[in-house]
């Protein structure tokens, strides 16, 4: 997917950072090969998505998003982010990452 641009408000920064997920890692995963994946269960007012990829040092995560319509340009907007488990890293490299 190509993403124009990552929306960052002080709503996302602090749940995202709550996790201990940098700014820096959550944009890299979402523009190097992140798979996205319908979060029906967290589509209440828009639509949701889980990303799920690396950070620049391998190390894998989750990052909910939704996307919006900037200027007419689609931009994800991080909701929260995390790293896997391991159990949930083992199913990710049986996936194919």
């Amino acid at each position: 997917m190509n993403i124009a641009g990552v929306e960052w408000d002080t709503g996302n920064r602090p749940k995202c950072a709550k996790h201990g997920v940098s700014k820096a890692e959550i944009e890299f995963l979402l523009r190097h090969g992140s798979r996205f994946a319908p979060d029906p269960k967290h589509s209440h007012n828009e639509d949701c998505f889980i990303a799920v990829g690396r950070n620049e040092d391998g190390r894998p995560m989750f990052v909910g998003v939704t996307f919006r319509n900037v200027g007419g340009r689609i931009v994800v907007c991080p909701i929260t982010a995390r790293y896997m488990h391991a159990k949930e890293a083992q199913r990710y490299e049986a996936q194919g990452s």
